[in-house]
């Protein structure tokens, strides 16, 4: 269970178009992460799903069913929120057991779905705590646990991490991911970070101004990006994007060179410049190389290059791995 498919899906605000008709399947037990730049519609697509928006035209079909106009509660879909939205009054285990609660489940039956789902989150030793006695990574798998419990057909993530400060986030990345490997239920996530979908996504979905630009899996979408918004948006650092006479000989007008495919020499290369901003990252350095013939281009060295400010450098992009785009932006392959 938890196949999700979208056929002709359109949203408007009034005169505002913000989704405008889109097709999408979700497989049964994939992780599908929708990612793109603030605006970009991700989250309202979520909310379409989830039933929290009304779609303005098209059809939403859960496991074959049409659930376009069904109400949320209907779609046995699990949604976990940015904000946590846990009761502070409640002790953790009430949270977890609300839904089913408000089901009138058994309370036998409760408590071992509660038991169950503090087991696979790590929460049995607070199940009686409050949620201000926890942190924000506890607080978000409390979230979780509340949707674990309804057992859904598939779980939907709005951009869960925005609240955690950065090594909290790679944790709960981890553990989502962990989560979605145990449980093998389908999971659709949005997020606005790159790096979350390029580490968590078996499916990555593309969006920019409520279009689908691209679908493919995580290294899909880095090799081979079908356009150049995707091509500067996935990846970090971002890809350089380079156009004029450096393009024009390689039939192309504007080409791309990821950071790690060029390499970086003091004494020849294809291309001259200026070293820029160092900056030093331990396995890893960044170079911002000012070049004679395009802007500021990006290299990814070995953390113990000896490349310093101003020093007289040059570029060699690999051939195998340059990206060429025509004058629209898409790719020529």
């Amino acid at each position: 269970m938890g196949n999700i498919q979208l056929r002709q899906v359109n949203k408007s605000f009034g005169a505002t178009q913000v989704i405008p008709g889109i097709n999408l399947t979700i497989n049964e037990g994939e992780f599908v992460v929708f990612v793109g730049p603030s605006g970009c519609g991700k989250s309202t697509l979520l909310r379409l799903i989830a039933g929290l928006e009304d779609t303005t035209s098209g059809t939403i079909e859960i496991d074959g069913r049409d659930v376009t106009g069904e109400a949320p509660a209907k779609r046995k879909l699990a949604m976990v929120f940015q904000s946590y939205a846990l009761y502070p009054h409640m002790s953790v285990r009430k949270n977890i057991a609300f839904p089913l609660k408000m089901a009138k489940m058994p309370q036998d039956a409760i408590d071992k779905k509660v038991d169950d789902a503090a087991r696979v989150l790590n929460l049995t030793n607070y199940l009686d705590r409050r949620p201000g006695q926890l942190s924000g990574g506890q607080r978000q798998r409390v979230a979780i646990g509340r949707a674990i419990v309804r057992e859904p057909s598939a779980f939907l993530f709005d951009e869960p991490l925005s609240n955690l400060d950065a090594a909290l986030r790679g944790n709960m990345r981890l553990e989502i991911s962990e989560l979605h490997h145990q449980l093998k239920t389908t999971m659709i996530y949005v997020t606005h970070d790159q790096v979350e979908a390029m580490t968590m996504a078996d499916k990555i979905v593309v969006l920019n101004a409520g279009n689908i630009e691209q679908v493919g899996s995580p290294m899909e979408l880095y090799h081979k990006p079908d356009n150049i918004f995707v091509a500067g948006f996935i990846g970090s650092p971002k890809m350089n994007l380079i156009s004029g006479d450096i393009a024009k000989p390689y039939g192309a007008t504007t080409i791309g060179v990821r950071p790690e495919h060029l390499g970086i020499s003091k004494t020849e290369g294809t291309w001259s410049g200026v070293a820029g901003v160092t900056e030093h990252l331990g396995s890893d350095t960044f170079i911002h190389v000012k070049t004679d013939k395009a802007d500021m281009i990006t290299v990814r060295a070995p953390g113990d290059t000896d490349i310093r400010f101003d020093d007289r450098v040059y570029l060699t992009p690999d051939a195998a791995r340059v990206h060429k785009f025509d004058d629209r932006g898409i790719a020529i392959r």
